[in-house]
């Protein structure tokens, strides 16, 4: 089962126990529970409901993992020739690490887990023991 859920400006395909790296955001804490409320397509394995443009009571839930992550350093520098002039900046972007705990979607048809026996490669299957 997966969803695609909006936040911010982005949009993120999730499935139950992934984790994801999403905006910053300052009041999270360590463990907290948060909710995507804006799912605009959710897949059971036997059926697919698509939003117009989102899906009405679904909820996508997930646990704070870690409240600030920073990105890789970006580093700006600005020189004007003959000048003697420089410029150097950098800047590092803040995320928010969570883990995908539940997809609640109404009336979805959730595929039942088949459970697929192996067979052993040894044994040939047009012998059969009598």
């Amino acid at each position: 089962m997966f969803a695609v859920v909006e936040d911010g400006s982005r949009q993120y395909r999730v499935q139950e126990g992934e984790s994801l790296t999403i905006d910053y955001r300052a009041s999270a804490q360590k463990g907290e529970s948060i909710s995507f409320d804006r799912v605009l397509l959710a897949n059971g394995g036997e059926q697919s409901t698509i939003g117009r443009p989102v899906i009405e009571g679904a909820v996508v839930e997930a646990e704070i993992l870690e409240p600030e992550l920073k990105g890789e350093k970006l580093e700006i520098q600005k020189i004007r020739r003959r000048k003697n002039s420089r410029r150097h900046t950098g800047h590092r972007q803040k995320y928010t690490s969570v883990r995908i705990t539940a997809i609640k979607v109404p009336g979805l048809k959730i595929a039942a887990a088949a459970t697929a026996v192996k067979a052993d490669p040894t044994e040939n299957p047009e012998e059969k023991p009598a």
